[in-house]
């Protein structure tokens, strides 16, 4: 297909990395060469970083990395819980910097980055496990100086489908208390069946396939062909109800395959009663923000994410 992306992108599409995600170890390399600069130097003046360790249910240690404001008064701050992205087979908080760093900056808040396990090795529900025991650790600990009241789960991609997935189930046990959710081009539906997941087949970065191992490889191989059984915190969109959940931003682009399953879930929160605000940027591909962040409609992204991360603090 022809995908007329934005034209601040054209010089520089020849730089997009064709990923290839039916082999995890393969795509782990390509995607750690693509980031050999030191990626704490890309951390904001004025933002400190820690790294902490919290507990999974099964004894294991889930690796955090803590992004704080420099000078903080002594009053609680505003939390956020992030997800990195990777189809849930790549990609690390230690790497994944850029945003989470930004978000404290920008927003004076404790952002937690999750080094949640990856797959095929640590299939659902181990991910899973790891992000909502890593949120339950956050809201609980009084050393990060944080208020519970304003705890907020975020992420891109395949994190934001795992943000959206702790929310529902922090909904359906009582707790930890969410106030936001902050989902950036979602990964919600393993049945891939909506126009964008049949369409776009060789879209920029991520593609038909790539979505297809991704879900392949994050359910396990004995998973039912037909996915029947896939549970609502595994792909949120399987999920039969929505009400109660908290307020949402969720922003999707043009060119991708998660597009559409991305928009369904926010009518559905919508129609649930739930607060939701949706941003479809134009010319954009799954995940051209980060690889093209120095850009006006990659930093309109940025912006108007934080944005709503800062107005629902606010509220």
């Amino acid at each position: 297909m022809s995908y007329t992306v934005d034209p601040e992108y054209l010089p520089m599409m020849g730089y997009v990395p064709r990923l290839d995600v039916s082999d995890a170890v393969s795509v782990r390399a390509l995607v750690r060469s693509m980031g050999e600069v030191d990626p704490m130097a890309g951390v904001p003046e004025g933002v400190v970083v820690n790294r902490r360790e919290a507990p999974a249910a099964d004894g294991s240690d889930i690796g955090l990395v803590v992004f704080s404001p420099e000078h903080r008064r002594k009053q609680l701050l505003p939390c956020i819980a992030y997800f990195h992205g990777g189809g849930f087979v790549f990609g690390d908080a230690s790497t994944d910097v850029r945003v989470p760093s930004a978000l404290a900056a920008d927003l004076g808040a404790v952002v937690v980055s999750v080094n949640y396990r990856l797959s095929p090795e640590y299939p659902f529900p181990t991910p899973f496990n790891d992000c909502f025991d890593a949120l339950t650790w956050i809201a609980g600990d009084i050393d990060l100086g944080i208020d519970p009241a304003r705890l907020v789960v975020a992420g891109i991609s395949a994190g934001a489908g795992l943000a959206a997935a702790v929310a529902l189930k922090a909904r359906d046990i009582g707790g930890p208390a969410v106030h936001f959710q902050a989902l950036d081009s979602p990964v919600l539906d393993d049945r891939l069946h909506t126009i964008s997941a049949t369409e776009y087949t060789d879209s920029p970065l991520w593609n038909r396939q790539n979505a297809i191992d991704s879900w392949r490889h994050y359910l396990g191989t004995d998973a039912d062909v037909d996915r029947n059984q896939t549970s609502e915190y595994a792909a949120p969109s399987r999920a039969q109800d929505l009400a109660g959940l908290p307020p949402a931003y969720i922003a999707v682009s043009s060119f991708d395959p998660l597009r559409d399953e991305g928009i369904d879930y926010a009518r559905r929160l919508t129609q649930a009663g739930v607060p939701t605000e949706l941003h479809l940027s134009p010319g954009t591909f799954h995940g051209s923000s980060g690889v093209f962040p120095q850009t006006a409609i990659s930093n309109r992204i940025h912006a108007d994410y934080t944005a709503a991360i800062r107005r629902a603090l606010d509220s």
